[in-house]
C-alpha cells in the first residue's frame, strides 16, 4: 500500500531495521515479528524471532540504533529465550515465537507473551522480567473454562496475545490485567482428526480476537497468577475483505487520546491446512480503538488496510506478501513508531501518526 495521509492512522514507512546474518545459521529462514520495550535506562530494546532452518525459534535481543530521531538499525546482543521446555517442542521442531512486551507499572514487571509452538501446535506462553534483559519463564496460559461458551478455551491452539499496560475494569468492574488472544477453533490438527468444536453462542467460525481478564489484586499477590485469565469475551471478528481469512492481535495497545491504540492483522487469500508457511495468503494490518475503562467496547475499526504489502522487502521474503505489525515504541502523544515483520524474513519500521479526531 502505497502512503496515503487520508486513511487514519496509516502507516508511514521508514526502511528495514533488521535482516538475517547471512553467516549465521540460526538465522536461516529470518528474522521477524519482534517485541520492543524501553528498558529503565531508556534503551529500546528488540526482541525479533529468529528462525533457523526447519522453522526452529528463538526470541533473540537486540538494542535499537538511531540517528537522530529515526530508528536505523540494530546491535545484536544475544538471545533471552530457546524452546527448552516441552510445551515448546514438539517431534518436527521446536519454537518460541512471536513475542510482545509490556511494561506494566502496576505489577513494576516487564512481561512477555508469546507462542510456544509445542506438540498439539502453538499455545500463549508468559515470562515476566524486573529489567528486559533476564527472563523467568512462567509457562503457558491457563484460560478458565466459560460456562456461556460451554467451552474450554485450553484446549485450542491459541496466539497473537499480548497484554494492556496499565489496568482496566473487568465485567465486575475490579480492577485487572487484560490480555488479547486469538484462540483458534478450526486449527488444522483438530479438522485433521474429523473434530469442528466452536465455542457456543459464537456464530463467527473464523478465527477472531478474544479478550481475557486477571484480577490485579490476585496478581500483586502472586506474579504466578498471570497464568490464570478470566471472563473471556470475544472483541473482534473477520469483516472486510482484506481479513475474510482470520483476524488477530498485533501491537500492544497505547493509550490515546481515543483510547486505546491496537493494531491488528487481516488475511486473505486461501490456506493451505497443515502447511506453517502458507503461500496463498496477504498479511495487511489494521487500527483498532478500544474504549479506556472498558475495552470490550470498540471505539473505531479502519475499514481500509493501514499498511498493506508494497515493497519488495514485503512482497517476497519466506513466507510473500506479508505485513505483522507487534510492537511499538511511543515517541509522543501524537507519534508512535511501529515494528513489524517483512515477508517472515526481515523487520521494518513505519511512523504513525495518531489524527486530531476518530472519523464518523
Amino acid at each position: 500500500m502505497s502512503e496515503r495521509t487520508h486513511v487514519p492512522f496509516a502507516l508511514q514507512r521508514l526502511g528495514i531495521i533488521m535482516q538475517p546474518d547471512p553467516h549465521d545459521p540460526r538465522e536461516a529462514w529470518g528474522v521477524l515479528n519482534p517485541a520492543a520495550c524501553r528498558g529503565r535506562d531508556g534503551t529500546l530494546y528488540l526482541y525479533p524471532r529468529v528462525v533457523a532452518e526447519g522453522n526452529y525459534s528463538r526470541i533473540g535481543l537486540a538494542r535499537v540504533i538511531f540517528e537522530g530521531d529515526d530508528p536505523v538499525g540494530v546491535e545484536r546482543l544475544g538471545y533471552v529465550l530457546e524452546p527448552s521446555e516441552g510445551y515448546e517442542r514438539n517431534e518436527r521442531t521446536a519454537g518460541v515465537e512471536d513475542p510482545r512486551v509490556t511494561y506494566i507499572a502496576a505489577i513494576d514487571r516487564y512481561v512477555m507473551a508469546y507462542a510456544a509452538y509445542g506438540p498439539l501446535g502453538p499455545r500463549v506462553a508468559l515470562a515476566i522480567s524486573e529489567d528486559g534483559l533476564q527472563w523467568q519463564r512462567l509457562g503457558l496460559a491457563k484460560f478458565a473454562y466459560a460456562p456461556q461458551y460451554h467451552t474450554d478455551f485450553d484446549l485450542y491452539v491459541n496466539k497473537d496475545a499480548y497484554l494492556f499496560p496499565e489496568p482496566v475494569r473487568d465485567p465486575q468492574g475490579r480492577p485487572a490485567l487484560a490480555l488479547i488472544h486469538r484462540p483458534d477453533y478450526n486449527a488444522a490438527w483438530w479438522l485433521s482428526e474429523g473434530f469442528h468444536v466452536q465455542p457456543a453462542n459464537v456464530a463467527e467460525p473464523r478465527p477472531s480476537m478474544w479478550l481475557s481478564y486477571a484480577p490485579l489484586e490476585a496478581v500483586r499477590a502472586d506474579l504466578r497468577n498471570l497464568q490464570f485469565w478470566y471472563d473471556h469475551h470475544l472483541l473482534a471478528v473477520p469483516q472486510q475483505p482484506w481479513e475474510s481469512l482470520k483476524i488477530g492481535g498485533g501491537t500492544p495497545p497505547v493509550l490515546t487520546r481515543h483510547g486505546w491504540l491496537t493494531i491488528f492483522h487481516g488475511v486473505d487469500g486461501v490456506l493451505t491446512p497443515g502447511t506453517d508457511h502458507q503461500r496463498q495468503v496477504r498479511y495487511c494490518a489494521g487500527a483498532l480503538i478500544l474504549d479506556r475503562e472498558d475495552p470490550r467496547q470498540v471505539r473505531y475499526r479502519s475499514a481500509l488496510p493501514i499498511l498493506a504489502p508494497g515493497t519488495q522487502e514485503e512482497l517476497k521474503g519466506i513466507v510473500d506478501n506479508v505485513v505483522f505489525p507487534t510492537a511499538v515504541d511511543v515517541r509522543s502523544a501524537e507519534r508512535i513508531d511501529v515494528y513489524y515483520g517483512m515477508a517472515d524474513a526481515r523487520i521494518g519500521v513505519a511512523r504513525l501518526q495518531v489524527p486530531a479526531s476518530l472519523p464518523d
